[in-house]
């Protein structure tokens, strides 16, 4: 008897402790996931702001994937200024053959300038021309078109390179690990091939409504008092299948000058949840936002490290070689 009562408060616990842990999930769920929109379609003069059909290619690589389905398409924001940045790039993680066997393309994403600048235009250019790895379109690139950029990123994967498995949009002041993301990636399997976006995801931030702050967004943009869970600017990587739906799901967001934050509402949409990319039980943070001091064996261990000059990144990346065999 006495064996058979403790037998039934053990099960009692157990499943008293289930229940616990399912309304504690379910409470954090409602929280940071609330239900999804109402799906109806922003007025077209504003979806026509981001919308790349609203703009013109001046330069465009839409053969690159025609032949072949890349494993990894890098797609990287740049000014048309930023010529020391896209040779640092072209001479670190964004070189041809950097993994053998494995096929990666990079992509350097352009607007055009405030102010017309024929020469630099020349040069730009002249090194599509050389490198073919420049998409440029005639927008006004700045700070707050970033969105703008972004929806160039999705409709030029929806439109040009579907049989990608995966895309990734990363700025150019960044440090990539390669062969850890690729072998990040091969670790999660079927189940990121589908709707599947992983970075650093920030899920409790609110809108910032003082205007001298950066990322301000006044109350008659944005009335919402939260944003819905997205992942850092800085870098971050989705199925390819996620471009497109992207793009479906802008027509149903108001445009807002943040793009992160911006794919994020577009995601609320979809009702896609952004995977945080971690190691050891989230200890661990792959994608990192905050700049570094350069250490071999510690950047070993991560996907990306933000905040790196064009001469930093060619300053480091020789001794990172080294990592495969040091740490």
């Amino acid at each position: 008897m006495r064996k058979r009562s403790r037998l039934k408060l053990l099960t009692y616990i157990a499943v008293a402790g289930l229940t616990t842990l399912l309304v504690i999930s379910a409470f954090n769920s409602t929280l940071l996931w609330p239900s999804l929109p109402t799906r109806i379609p922003i007025p077209k003069k504003l979806h026509d702001v981001i919308s790349p059909s609203t703009y013109r290619f001046i330069l465009n690589q839409p053969e690159l994937c025609e032949k072949k389905s890349p494993f990894l398409v890098l797609m990287i924001p740049v000014t048309l200024k930023g010529r020391e940045a896209r040779t640092a790039i072209r001479k670190t993680w964004g070189q041809h053959g950097l993994i053998p066997g494995v096929n990666i393309l990079h992509l350097f994403v352009v607007g055009q300038p405030t102010q017309s600048d024929p020469i630099l235009q020349e040069h730009l250019e002249r090194e599509s021309e050389e490198y073919g790895d420049i998409i440029q379109m005639d927008f006004v690139d700045s700070y707050h078109n970033l969105t703008i950029k972004t929806m160039m990123i999705m409709n030029w994967i929806a439109t040009y390179c579907q049989g990608a498995l995966y895309t990734m949009k990363i700025d150019a002041d960044v440090f990539l690990n390669v062969p850890y993301l690729v072998d990040y990636l091969h670790g999660q399997g079927e189940s990121s091939r589908k709707e599947y976006i992983t970075g650093s995801v920030i899920s409790d931030a609110v809108p910032h409504r003082d205007s001298f702050n950066k990322w301000y967004i006044p109350e008659d943009l944005y009335q919402d008092t939260w944003y819905p869970p997205y992942v850092s600017g800085a870098a971050y990587v989705f199925s390819t299948d996620l471009a497109r739906k992207i793009s479906w799901a802008s027509r149903f967001v108001r445009p807002i000058p943040l793009e992160d934050v911006y794919v994020g509402l577009c995601l609320h949409v979809l009702g896609v949840k952004p995977v945080y990319a971690t190691r050891f039980l989230g200890l661990r943070n792959l994608f990192e936002v905050r700049q570094l001091h350069y250490e071999r064996c510690t950047f070993s261990k991560r996907i990306v490290v933000n905040g790196f000059n064009p001469q930093s990144l060619l300053h480091i990346w020789h001794d990172f070689q080294k990592s495969q065999f040091t740490c």
